[in-house]
């Protein structure tokens, strides 16, 4: 079982809270959205509001040693606009200096620097994670974007101390638990993205449990191919063919398959055809979802009762193809009687800007973690927050 927040709520405790500050980036190092902030808010104000004195961790990207584009500060001064009446302080190096860390104020926040700035951290090394528990009492995970990480902030630390769900991440976890134990029907699917490889152990976990499974994008294309209909250029993973007529042959009536494409000669074409999917030509490259196709996942998203969706249909990266996944969102959106789920970075980024997505029930935080989460129903992370 795990312990939440929202049932026991620490008071006057020294709390070290895991979050998931990964924020998205401009190119000159600035955030361009801070939805990952505002996400765990909640949590970081409960904690607040009850005397507890947070210590905030977090990664930033991937940096290759202590790169100061990668720091934490910009985040920390974003973190701080949002709570007014509290001082968020950022700690450079808590193994050298933890002066900060012993002076920490009732009404004051602190930041760990970008917790990968360790190298401890990526290999959950027990002596970093015992120094990162040795700075607080109890530890909060509210991080489900990386509770598919091994690594010593989201393992190591909640086996060496009292360690509890925060508000995020138990939404998370009931939101994903619906889908798997208690759906209501029809539950329909929508699984898209590049590639195949990435979704196999979650197609087969999901085709048993759904009525109606979609898939689109690079994704779709490898499923084609198998049924012998030619697709140009497209994306596709040739050497996972075989893998993908046991899918056809396991999916049967649930499969719904694009019947027609946008295609174009490059991901860069700024004119693509709508073509039926049976006459792709060999220097075709099928970028989005056609006209015919969306009527036809349409229609089945409105007869959905619950709905979950992982992986734009098109090349998103150019917003002329991401017509077809904002057609989704809104047919989504549209069925005002269905519970939907909705998740993956790349998703998000190509229904953004839509001014659908406060309609949607639940937008996971997470891509990766939610996909293992569905195929596996549970993560490292989490485990290692189940109480004995």
């Amino acid at each position: 079982m795990i312990r939440y927040i929202s049932d026991t709520e620490p008071i006057n405790k020294r709390v070290l809270l895991r979050v998931d500050f990964n924020v998205s980036l401009h190119g000159d190092y600035t955030i361009a959205d801070d939805a990952r902030i505002r996400q765990s808010l909640p949590t970081i104000k409960l904690l607040l509001q009850n005397h507890n004195k947070p210590i905030l961790l977090s990664h930033l990207d991937r940096p290759k040693g202590r790169d100061p584009n990668l720091s934490l500060a910009k985040v920390a001064e974003q973190l701080q606009s949002y709570l007014p009446g509290y001082t968020v302080t950022l700690v450079k190096d808590f193994i050298t200096d933890r002066s900060a860390i012993d002076k920490q104020k009732e009404d004051e926040l602190l930041m760990l620097e970008n917790i990968r700035y360790y190298e401890g951290e990526k290999k959950n090394d027990p002596t970093f994670a015992a120094s990162l528990a040795s700075l607080a009492e109890i530890y909060v995970d509210d991080a489900f974007a990386v509770c598919h990480r091994e690594d010593a902030s989201v393992v190591g630390v909640p086996r060496l101390l009292p360690s509890y769900g925060g508000l995020l991440l138990q939404k998370e976890i009931e939101a994903m638990d619906l889908l798997l134990d208690n759906p209501q029907h029809p539950f329909l699917a929508i699984l898209a993205g590049a590639k195949i490889s990435t979704k196999l152990p979650l197609i087969h976990k999901l085709l048993p449990l759904v009525d109606m499974l979609l898939l689109g994008g690079g994704l779709a294309n490898t499923l084609l191919r198998a049924k012998g209909i030619q697709i140009g250029k497209s994306i596709c993973e040739p050497e996972l063919l075989p893998e993908a007529k046991t899918v056809l042959e396991e999916a049967k009536e649930k499969l719904i398959l694009p019947i027609d494409a946008l295609v174009g000669k490059s991901p860069e074409d700024p004119e693509p055809v709508n073509k039926p999917i049976d006459i792709i030509q060999p220097e075709d490259m099928i970028l989005d979802i056609g006209e015919e196709t969306r009527r036809l996942f349409g229609e089945a998203i409105s007869q959905a009762k619950t709905i979950v969706w992982n992986g734009p249909v098109g090349y998103f990266e150019n917003p002329i193809y991401r017509q077809g996944s904002k057609f989704i969102c809104k047919a989504i959106t549209g069925n005002t009687e269905a519970t939907s789920v909705v998740g993956g970075g790349e998703t998000l980024a190509a229904i953004a800007g839509s001014g659908e997505l406060d309609k949607i029930t639940h937008i996971s935080t997470g891509g990766g973690a939610m996909l293992e989460y569905l195929e596996k129903g549970s993560l490292p992370g989490i485990d290692a927050l189940n109480t004995k």
